[in-house]
């Protein structure tokens, strides 16, 4: 059964959590979660590395403890290092760190105040109004933990695109190496690349008698096959994801891959246009009558109603079918198109390699720029930098970029948004950068227009060059701050101050909807990966996934451009 990358980074952060639970040493538990974001973000398989007797200890921040352990989960499933702390903790007390408004030194307060377990004693705790008078608690966060147990009881569970990449690719992958398969796609709403995946939904294309729903619910992963039938089998795979595979003719194939892809308005209105023609379009092809007409390539489904061919992306039914009938789709931005990164970390703060490495990587991807934006003082858990630090750090820059060639590394900061709307360093020290990336961390339980005035009076200073995460959210772990998105944006289109889609798999902020806004309100937007290591540069594709289905073109998108007309842009 393979061990993917994100196992390993579930493992250390769980083992961090149950430690940061029981108060151990906060740089014991700072190194878990860097080998878990270490991991996380590489871009080859730590499995496949043990496989081929590469060294661990060559990456960032791993020394021959963490690497053993990363083997041990490798090569078994499971460290033991986690059943014994787990063994010193409730059995129940983990649910509760599955809480949105929940992290490891709250759930230590209501263990250690009110004795709390597991959900069954947090729920007769709220019930008894004991939690909201826990310090740093309140009734807001009262109603959150209630909201989320709510949540928690049904639903569908959906996982982040960035984790479904990582199944879909291995799945795949053992699917074209069965005899007699010529075609897999992966359709639905991870082909038009939402931010969250609830299932998989894999189209196969074969010669007659290929052993492929076999060879399905003989996969290592699989847990629980649901159904298994000569067209279509669904399993369940041990990281709880559904898989829908379909086996379909070749003449069908252009039609199914609309069709399996949605949405499922996008595809009605599609319909729609169809019968008005005298059509019928479904996932076997185009039939005029009992005769087809097309299928066998998406395009025809659009030919056949007389549209231009729709990007996934677009295909949420909000406008997109009219945008083609007027001939105004956008030419979505494609990853070919960005020049550089703006937004990046190196281990003068919280990164985990050094400016020459990073340098180096963004070089390789083909880019002209990358910018350092490491954190301002406020940030002190990452050694965030003061005016004395930050004037050696530009220095160092400088004269590193002496040293380059056909790239240049710009000098930024991510400063800190303070609660009054401040900035974190002196304007004299940001009178020293190229541009900054400024981002509220703390004090984000305030009103919606509290933050709004807050990050619009920092926008009011000509040093701002960029809102960092502008809501502050990580996907299926907690909610943004509450603010007036729009208000926000059409303040820094009126102050020349650029938009952030950091792109980050587990941020994706902002989203589809207000990538849409800032496109029709005319600002501009940056896409920033907020990478911590090398390997997290790659994550700029998960940004133009999310740019695409906003309707971004290269235009609307400030790193698109060279370096030259880049800081002309930036400039207040």
């Amino acid at each position: 059964m393979p061990v993917y990358n994100m196992d390993i980074a579930a493992i250390f952060n769980k083992l961090a959590d149950l430690l940061e639970i029981q108060g151990a040493n906060p740089f014991r538990v700072r190194a878990y979660r860097n080998a878990a974001r270490t991991v996380e973000s590489l871009p080859k398989s730590v499995s496949d590395m043990i496989d081929r007797g590469e060294k661990l200890t060559d990456l960032p921040g791993v020394g021959k403890d963490l690497a053993g352990k990363m083997e041990e989960i490798v090569r078994t499933g499971a460290l033991k290092a986690l059943e014994e702390e787990q063994a010193k903790l409730p059995r129940g007390i983990e649910k509760l760190l599955d809480i949105e408004d929940l992290g490891p030194k709250r759930v230590a307060a209501l263990h250690k105040e009110l004795g709390i377990k597991n959900l069954e004693d947090l729920k007769k705790a709220l019930d008894q109004g004991k939690v909201r008078e826990l310090s740093g608690f309140g009734e807001k966060s009262e109603q959150k933990i209630r909201q989320h147990l709510t949540g928690m009881a049904g639903g569908e569970k959906r996982v982040q695109l960035f984790v479904a990449e990582q199944v879909a690719k291995t799945f795949v992958d053992y699917l074209r190496g069965v005899e007699g398969v010529r075609k897999v796609a992966l359709a639905g709403s991870f082909r038009r690349r939402k931010e969250t995946v609830g299932d998989l939904d894999v189209l196969v294309a074969c010669d007659d008698g290929a052993p492929v729903m076999d060879k399905v619910v003989e996969y290592d992963e699989v847990v629980r096959v649901a159904a298994k039938g000569s067209t279509k089998t669904s399993v369940v795979l041990r990281t709880g994801l559904r898989v829908d595979v379909r086996l379909l003719p070749v003449e069908s194939w252009g039609a199914a891959l609309h069709y399996f892809t949605g949405s499922k308005a996008h595809n009605i209105e599609i319909r729609g246009m169809g019968v008005k023609k005298g059509l019928k379009i479904n996932e076997y092809g185009v039939f005029k009558g009992e005769k087809r007409v097309g299928g066998a390539e998406e395009k025809d489904v659009y030919d056949a109603v007389g549209l231009p061919f729709i990007e996934p992306e677009l295909r949420e039914n909000r406008g997109e079918i009219e945008a083609a009938k007027k001939g105004t789709l956008p030419k979505l931005i494609t990853l070919s198109d960005i020049q550089g990164d703006l937004h990046a970390h190196t281990n003068v703060t919280d990164g985990k390699n050094t400016m020459e490495e990073m340098a180096a990587a963004a070089k390789a991807l083909g880019y002209s720029y990358l910018g350092i934006t490491n954190h301002s003082k406020r940030v002190s858990m990452a050694k965030g930098l003061d005016e004395a630090a930050l004037a050696k750090e530009v220095d160092k820059i400088r004269k590193f970029n002496d040293t380059l060639s056909g790239f240049r590394v710009l000098a930024g900061l991510e400063v800190d948004i303070l609660e009054d709307g401040s900035l974190d360093l002196s304007n004299e020290a940001l009178d020293d950068l190229d541009f900054t990336v400024c981002s509220v961390h703390y004090n984000r339980r305030m009103s919606a227009e509290q933050m709004t005035k807050r990050i619009l009076k920092a926008m009011d200073n000509p040093r701002m060059s960029i809102l960092g995460h502008p809501t502050g959210r990580l996907i299926n772990e907690r909610e943004g701050y509450a603010v007036d998105l729009e208000k926000v944006i059409a303040g820094a289109v009126e102050r020349g101050c650029v938009v952030e889609l950091n792109a980050y798999p587990d941020r994706l902020d902002i989203d589809d909807v207000h990538c849409k806004l800032a496109k029709e309100l005319g600002a501009l937007v940056a896409i920033n990966t907020d990478a911590h290591s090398t390997g997290d540069l790659s994550f700029m594709r998960f940004g133009i996934g999310q740019a695409r289905r906003g309707w971004l073109e290269a235009a609307d998108v400030v790193n698109t451009k060279k370096t030259r007309e880049l800081l002309r842009a930036l400039e207040r």
